[in-house]
Parts: C-alpha cells; sequence; structure tokens
C-alpha cells in the first residue's frame, strides 16, 4: 500500500508539471521559466524518454545475469573490450543525459567496474551519431569532426581515470560485495534476451526520433514519417515476446526493479531541472544569470572562455539535439569556436539534474571528481582546437 501512495503522488506530480498552466502566470521572470522549463522536460522526456529507460533498466538488472556482466565491465574484464564497447554506446542510444542514468545506475549495480559504466555514462549521451551529423552540417565540419573524435577519447580517458583514481575503492566494492563471477543458468536462450533488449532499445530510439532540418531529402525524412508506425511494431513485437517467453514472476520482478529506478531518480531529476530553468532559463529565454552575460563571456579562445563554457554547459539541461541550434546562436553572438566545441564536449553529456542522480548511484566524491574531470577536459579540448582552426 506504501508503494501504490508513491507511485499515485509521483503520478499527481507528473501531471501537475504535464499541465502545468505557466501561459496563464501574469509574471515573466526567472520563477516562470523555471516551471516553463519543468512542464516542458514532462512533456518531451519523461514518457517517452525516460519510462522506457527506466523499463530498460529494470530489465538489466534482473534478466542480465551478474556473471555476464562482471564478465565483460567488471574489475577483472579485458579493458579493451569493456571500453571499447562502452565507448560507442550512443551511436545506438541517442539519449540525453538524464535517459541514460538509469541504463548507467543498472549496469553499476549488477557489478560493472566503475571506469567501463562512468565511459558508458558519459559516451550514452555524447556519441550520438545524428547529433554529430547536425553538426557538422550547421556549425560546420570541423566542429562536427572534433566532437565526434573529442566524445570517444573523452569517454574512454575519463573512465580510465576514474578507474586509476578509485582503484583502491573499486577493489574493495567487489571484494566485499556478492556480485557473483560465476556462471549462471539462464531463464532464456541469449538469442531471446538480444531480442528482447533490442526491441525496447528501437522503442526508445524511435519514439525520440529527431524532426529532419527543413530541406532534407533522403531516407532520414522517410523514416521520421513513418516514426510511428516503427515504434508501434516493435511494441507489437515486445508485448508478443514477454507474453510467450516470460513467466509472471519475472515480469513481477522486472516491473518492481523498473519502479525502484523510477523513485530513486525522478524526484531528483524534477528538482534539478527546476533549478537549472531558474539559474539559465530555457533556449532562448532568460534565467538568473542574463544570457548577454554568457555571450560576452565566451568569446575568443582564452583560458577562461573554455573554462565558462564548460562550467555553463555541465550546468545547463541539453536535450538531445538543442544544443546545435544554442550554440548556433551563440557562435552568431561572437562565441569562439573553441568555447563552443567545449560547451558541446561537457552540456550534452552533464547537467545538474543528472549530477544530483549521479550522486545518489556512486556517491558525492566520485561525482565531484567525474564532473571535474569532463569540465577540465572540455576545457583543454576548446582551447586546442580554438588554436588549430584559428
Amino acid at each position: 500500500m506504501k508503494e501504490n501512495k508513491k507511485l499515485l503522488l509521483m503520478t499527481a506530480a507528473f501531471l501537475g508539471c504535464f499541465y502545468l498552466p505557466v501561459e496563464m502566470l501574469p509574471f515573466r521572470n526567472p520563477v516562470f521559466e523555471a516551471l516553463a522549463l519543468v512542464r516542458w522536460y514532462a512533456r518531451k522526456h519523461v514518457l517517452l524518454c525516460l519510462v522506457p529507460a527506466f523499463f530498460i533498466a529494470g530489465a538489466i538488472s534482473v534478466f542480465v545475469s551478474q556473471a555476464s556482466v562482471i564478465k565483460y565491465f567488471g574489475a577483472k574484464a579485458n579493458k579493451f573490450l569493456a571500453y571499447s564497447v562502452a565507448s560507442v554506446s550512443g551511436t545506438i542510444l541517442a539519449v540525453c543525459s538524464c535517459t541514460v542514468l538509469p541504463l548507467f545506475s543498472g549496469i553499476y549495480k549488477r557489478g560493472a567496474g566503475l571506469g567501463p559504466a562512468t565511459t558508458f555514462l558519459y559516451s550514452g549521451p555524447a556519441i550520438n551519431v545524428l547529433a554529430i551529423i547536425m553538426t557538422a552540417r550547421i556549425l560546420g565540419w570541423q566542429l562536427g569532426l572534433a566532437r565526434a573524435v573529442g566524445a570517444i577519447v573523452f569517454s574512454i580517458v575519463i573512465g580510465f581515470l576514474m578507474h586509476l583514481i578509485f582503484l583502491k575503492e573499486e577493489r574493495a566494492r567487489h571484494a566485499n560485495s556478492d556480485f557473483q563471477s560465476g556462471e549462471e543458468k539462464e531463464a532464456r536462450p541469449l538469442w531471446k534476451n538480444a531480442f528482447y533488449f533490442a526491441s525496447m532499445v528501437f522503442i526508445l530510439v524511435f519514439a525520440n526520433l529527431g524532426k529532419p532540418q527543413a530541406g532534407d531529402t533522403g531516407i532520414w525524412p522517410l523514416i521520421f514519417n513513418f516514426k510511428w508506425y516503427i515504434t508501434s511494431i516493435f511494441l507489437i513485437i515486445l508485448v508478443v515476446m514477454i507474453v510467450r517467453w516470460f513467466k509472471k514472476n519475472e515480469l513481477k520482478d522486472w516491473s518492481q526493479a523498473s519502479w525502484g529506478f523510477a523513485k530513486q531518480i525522478m524526484p531528483l531529476l524534477l528538482a534539478g531541472v527546476i533549478v537549472a530553468g531558474l539559474l539559465l532559463g530555457r533556449p532562448g529565454h532568460e534565467g538568473l544569470i542574463p544570457s548577454w552575460i554568457i555571450e560576452k563571456a565566451v568569446g575568443g579562445n582564452s583560458l577562461p572562455a573554455n573554462f565558462f563554457a564548460s562550467i555553463v554547459g555541465a550546468f545547463m539541461y541539453f536535450a538531445t539535439l538543442t544544443e546545435i541550434p544554442i550554440l548556433q546562436g551563440l557562435i552568431g553572438a561572437g562565441m569562439g569556436k573553441g568555447p563552443a566545441l567545449a560547451l558541446l564536449l561537457a552540456g550534452p553529456a552533464l547537467s545538474l539534474p543528472n549530477m544530483l542522480v549521479i550522486r545518489g548511484v556512486i556517491g558525492t566524491k566520485k561525482t565531484v571528481v567525474y564532473v571535474g574531470l569532463v569540465v577540465i577536459m572540455a576545457t583543454i579540448s576548446g582551447i586546442l582546437f580554438g588554436y588549430i582552426v584559428n
């Protein structure tokens, strides 16, 4: 009964955010921007992004054997394989910095090493093929190429540094835990689990497919026009697999695990979105920090400009692909190419809501180090790129 009350409260809070009548508010200030941003987030990202991600994370924690996670991502796993797979995960998952969190939490709690887990955490939202293509088309091939190379290198370097910095703690974590590295008997053949997970990933990807740019030709506009048909097909396939392959107790465990992730993550995310909207506003709108300050601070290619771009990018929330039109406006207002890359490397992978949830999973110390590594590396990369293109 207690869990039902929590579900009702969360549902009521979501509906309150979804139907928040911000147009009727008589004021236009940072408080308005915070409320407007949280309504936009509830409408655009909860049902289509987070809910599927919660179910995928729950499925990982229930149906992916702990032995498999430890074999491929654990402390004793082949480092080349672990970091290689984790670093390119974003090419499959076109997710934002918040949608990746349940997936990160799922593999980490199943025994994945801190290094591969944080590599996956960064790469999930950062190495988005569509975002990189759009960056190259709209902001120039140099920024597009630099973003692609930088994101892959970033994810591996940051993950490996996190592994080295917290090596002692990670060894203690695996030594004192009940992670099982032996073989576990699978309830279903591997190919069935693969189809099951693939269907959920495709639902997540196609349901959140971004609208093509005006004038685009080729297969992408065609896929977008049929995205709900494609999503429906994968949803039907998923339902058929669930009915035919899964037992009632497995579905109960799956739903409970998914609910556990939702309880842990949703309140922190909504609180973080409100704070981000209060401070920075929505794209094209003012928060407590005026946009002219940001535009003035990121001109040129100085260390302060690149560092400021990294910090702003790290704390501001970017939905997938929204960073590109924002940067287009900033570059038009005088932003340097170096700070632009710094923001691209720090922004999509981090946000204030993202940080709050990461802290709940790996603790304050590791979160501060992770955020610090992203900001420092983004700053250095921006400076180097600025010198190269200039």
